[in-house]
């Protein structure tokens, strides 16, 4: 099963924190949302996205964010969540299991409440749940952000196999180097050479992964609309033999078929790449794309710390 969205960890939180009357450490009330919302171990493991974070810790924490907004929580010190006396108060009031409604209010109505340091309990009253629309996202503010990369790293993929399949097969050889080079192959540039040209062989172009040339890597690049078949990957690794090498890099605009990946399977130093993947490898080393920078802020724990 997937991890839950963030307002499915309210409730796990909010109950076994109202067990743990005198507070309980963060990460003890995430693993008790995860026993309580039956995950799985491989559920547990899974990362954001960005590979920061736990995907259930950071839900769990927004959850816990929710119900400090609401008042009825607070975490008096870095890691440890404690119910406020209003927060007592509303589980006691609810001992049986939250309605939806409820749970989506507590998730989506006090995301403008502003948080501060409780100076007393009495000041803090229960709240009054209003019904909440039902139509409503319930996704962490994080997850939104990592929903919102992904899609637009998608666009930008797809937007590259537009434009890689309108260049010259000439300008497409090139490319396919500059991105060798960009994931470190070859001492510098210079050490990637296109020499694709009629009666090549099906090599495209040459690697020195040394300054002397003693290790070579041979490369096809092929942009093509249809399908590449077993004969065309056969062909270059009987290429890369005649060259008396080992390693060859095959990258397509296109996919393989189930025959090319096998026979590729079959032999050694062979590693094909088709345009989706060769697209993903464009956007992650910045080869034809360019990034902006947008700053998350996020409280620096360790400044606090007297």
């Amino acid at each position: 099963m997937a991890v839950p969205t963030y307002d499915k960890f309210i409730e796990p939180i909010l109950r076994y924190l109202a067990a743990h009357p005198e507070g309980a450490a963060a990460k003890d009330a995430h693993d008790a949302a995860a026993v309580a919302l039956d995950l799985s171990d491989a559920d547990r493991s899974e990362l954001l996205p960005s590979g920061v974070q736990l995907v259930f810790k950071n839900r769990a924490g927004w959850a816990h964010d929710r119900l400090k907004r609401a008042g009825l929580s607070t975490s008096r010190r870095r890691g440890y969540w404690q119910l406020t006396e209003a927060g007592q108060a509303f589980v006691q009031a609810q001992p049986h299991s939250l309605p939806e409604d409820v749970v989506e209010a507590l998730a989506i109505e006090h995301t403008e409440v502003r948080l501060r340091p409780l100076t007393g309990e009495s000041e803090v009253s229960a709240p009054s749940i209003p019904a909440a629309p039902t139509d409503r996202a319930t996704v962490s503010p994080d997850d939104r952000l990592e929903q919102a990369l992904s899609e637009l790293r998608q666009g930008v993929v797809t937007d590259l196999l537009d434009l890689l399949s309108q260049v010259s097969p000439e300008y497409f050889e090139t490319v396919v180097l500059d991105l060798l080079h960009k994931m470190g192959y070859g001492t510098s540039r210079a050490d990637l050479l296109r020499v694709g040209r009629s009666g090549d062989g099906g090599i495209d172009g040459v690697i020195s992964l040394d300054r002397l040339g003693l290790e070579k890597v041979y490369v096809q690049a092929k942009r093509w609309q249809n399908s590449v078949g077993r004969p065309e990957v056969q062909a270059f690794f009987g290429a890369i033999a005649g060259h008396h090498a080992t390693k060859g890099v095959f990258m397509t605009t296109a996919s393989f078929s189930q025959q090319a990946v096998a026979y590729a399977g079959t032999v050694q130093g062979v590693v094909l790449v088709d345009g989706t993947k060769l697209a993903a490898l464009m956007v992650e080393h910045e080869v034809g794309v360019s990034s902006r920078l947008v700053r998350v802020p996020k409280i620096d724990s360790d400044y606090f710390e007297e």
